[in-house]
């Protein structure tokens, strides 16, 4: 069953065709001015030139010919020429059944499937994973998620960063520790007794040497790396034990962020094509040699930019840059190992399309790599996709940092949601009656839909704000307000299951709703009227409490598709808050419990319809809810 939007479209559609109007400018959607519609079409105006007519006149035709009244009245108009319709009862009722009795709330799947890559994540090896790693996995779990639900194809790949100039950065730092690496069996006891926050230690102190001026450890890093990458035994070892201890550390972080992966790949599994690749590249005459490195231009005839030289003069070079494949001293670089990645992927998955989850920062890297790889013939330049996103900013307005101004680790940061969110659930007499296990799961989902929602709920391309406190609220737009919600309505099934009516006039709590605890389980009103709910009542729409429940229900579908095509999760953030909120209207106004017959169980099953898609909505940003708080 469609949604109403694209019902009323249909309908709409046939109208202009009728009318000998293009059909294209028939698109209905909803209105943002309730006021005058639920639903508005502006097609009037953009045909009114080519059928010589005011939009006004045109308006006029259309809500005259309208004949779709079992989904509608006819459209009444605003303005020069704005159509507004508000569907009947009846059609949003059924509408409502639909989405209740849906397996997938009403969602429709993808009329064509397709297979999807969705890189991102991204952690280094050697390194911890900070705040820097929480968007992109946020971002692109959901967009992971979304695409799988929507019916296609998807692998979601971490693509660790464990091969490069890094790796060989820290093997000459263990080096100069060692003393060399001739003592085998000190080498060996080191490797095993070595953990992640020493690999953090080594990394940026030898990092920043290089960045003084250290020639030398620049150097001999240079020919690790090209040891590591030529197969040396030695080098493997110890690149090897510095992969596991990482990973493992990372793998902990991603499953306590709710993040999961099909493919726990990195830079190092592509490595193995890289020489085949580059005799390719060279033998397609892709390659150019540039002062003793090797380079693939990808910009076309004409393409430049200005660039300003050391001393001040401005010229015209190509743009994007070429993309360095092997360097000076024979290592394969940064970009190569992405173009080895994709032509990896299209051996192993035959993708119809890669999506790069990574800082939008990384934009001009990645028009290097994709320009590269359709220049080879690898794939298609429109099947790769970089999807960008801003930054997270403290309330300072730059990006987030501790306290003393370094990078706060993942692991600390949910951490400290954690502790705010045990202190908010303490504050709001949550969990006095939990095991001490059922609260501590309690306060990590809540403060997991903390982090992820503020995140969510803003458009992936702009930067925010990260302010704990405010999102780790009860009230508002905030993932706690969600799981709150959410346990609501679980609570309300859980009694209409289990409980007989209340007398009649009495009883009721907020919004009418039947007492809490044991006074309410010890009763001794009649039987219920209906069979105790499973969700199967037949719902009619009567108040304007249910009416606006029943359009948020309507509206998940077209959320859904919009943060399908835009990669944007904020779309269902912001339906998942609009629902949550038109449920809170809708509990104010319309009591379940004390009610009667057909009310009693068309209500409770608006409010099952609400759960299901509301949970649903909320496994697709990765956040869970609790069973109770």
């Amino acid at each position: 069953m469609k949604d109403l939007a694209s019902a009323l479209t249909t309908a709409n559609a046939d109208v202009f065709a009728k009318l000998g109007l293009d059909p294209k400018h028939a698109e209905v959607r909803r209105s943002d001015r309730p006021d005058l519609g639920e639903f508005q079409c502006n097609g009037a105006l953009a045909v009114a030139k080519a059928a010589g007519k005011k939009p006004h006149e045109v308006a006029q035709a259309i809500a005259a010919a309208w004949s779709a009244f079992d989904l509608a009245p006819a459209p009444t108009i605003a303005g020069p020429g704005f159509l507004n319709f508000k569907v009947t009862q009846a059609a949003l009722a059924a509408r409502a059944q639909f989405v209740a009795e849906d397996a997938r709330a009403g969602a429709a799947a993808v009329e064509r499937k397709r297979r999807v890559i969705v890189d991102y994540g991204g952690p280094n090896v050697a390194k911890g994973m900070h705040v820097g790693h929480l968007r992109a996995s946020i971002i692109g779990e959901s967009i992971k998620r979304i695409y799988r639900f929507r019916g296609d194809e998807v692998w979601g790949d971490a693509h660790f960063g464990d091969w490069g100039f890094q790796m060989g950065l820290v093997i000459t730092a263990l080096e100069d520790e060692l003393g060399g690496f001739e003592d085998k069996a000190r080498l060996e006891a080191r490797l095993k007794s070595l953990t992640l926050d020493q690999l953090e230690a080594i990394y940026p102190a030898y990092a920043k040497r290089v960045k003084d001026g250290d020639i030398d450890v620049r150097d001999r890093a240079r020919r690790a790396t090209a040891a590591l990458q030529s197969g040396s035994e030695l080098h493997r070892t110890i690149w090897k034990a510095m992969h596991d201890v990482s990973m493992a550390a990372q793998k902990r972080d991603f499953a306590a962020l709710g993040v999961d992966f099909d493919l726990w790949l990195g830079e190092s599994d592509a490595d193995p094509l890289i020489p085949g690749m580059v005799e390719d590249l060279d033998a397609k005459g892709l390659l150019e040699e540039d002062q003793g490195a090797r380079i693939l231009r990808v910009a076309g005839p004409g393409e430049t930019k200005k660039k300003k030289l050391e001393d001040g003069t401005v010229v015209e070079v190509e743009s994007p840059d070429p993309l360095l494949v092997v360097s000076s001293e024979g290592s394969a670089m940064y970009g190569t190992t992405d173009l080895a990645t994709i032509l990896q992927r299209v051996r192993d998955q035959q993708p119809d399309m890669i999506l790069y989850v990574v800082d939008q920062r990384q934009a001009d890297h990645f028009e290097q790599v994709y320009r590269a790889a359709a220049k080879a013939g690898y794939i298609a330049r429109e099947k790769l996709e970089h999807v960008g996103f801003g930054t997270m900013n403290g309330t300072d307005g730059k990006p987030f940092k501790t306290r003393a101004g370094g990078v706060l680790k993942l692991n600390d940061l949910i951490g400290q949601a954690e502790e705010k969110a045990r202190a908010r659930l303490k504050e709001n007499d949550i969990g006095g009656d939990f095991s001490e296990a059922e609260f501590e799961d309690v306060a990590h989902k809540v403060a997991i839909a903390a982090i992820k929602f503020a995140d969510l709920s803003n458009f992936r391309g702009t930067s925010y704000v990260f302010d704990l406190d405010r999102f780790m609220s009860f009230e508002g737009k905030t993932g706690p307000y969600l799981l709150y919600q959410a346990v609501r309505i679980k609570s309300i099934l859980r009694k209409a299951d289990q409980l007989p009516l209340p007398p009649r006039g009495g009883g009721a709590g907020e919004g009418g709703q039947a007492k809490e605890g044991a006074a309410a389980l010890i009763s001794d009103s009649p039987p219920p009227l209906t069979p105790p709910h499973k969700g199967e009542g037949k719902i009619v729409i009567e108040h304007h409490a249910e009416r606006a429940l029943a359009l948020a229900l309507d509206a998940f579908d077209g959320a859904l598709r919009a943060a399908y095509d835009k990669k944007a999760p904020h779309f269902l953030a912001e339906h998942a808050y609009s629902l949550a909120q038109a449920f809170s209207g809708f509990y104010s106004h319309c009591p379940m419990l004390p009610s009667e017959g057909a009310t009693r169980a068309s209500r409770l099953a608006l409010a099952a319809a609400t759960l299901k898609q509301l949970t649903l909505t909320l496994d697709l940003l990765g956040i869970e809810a609790p069973e109770r708080m």
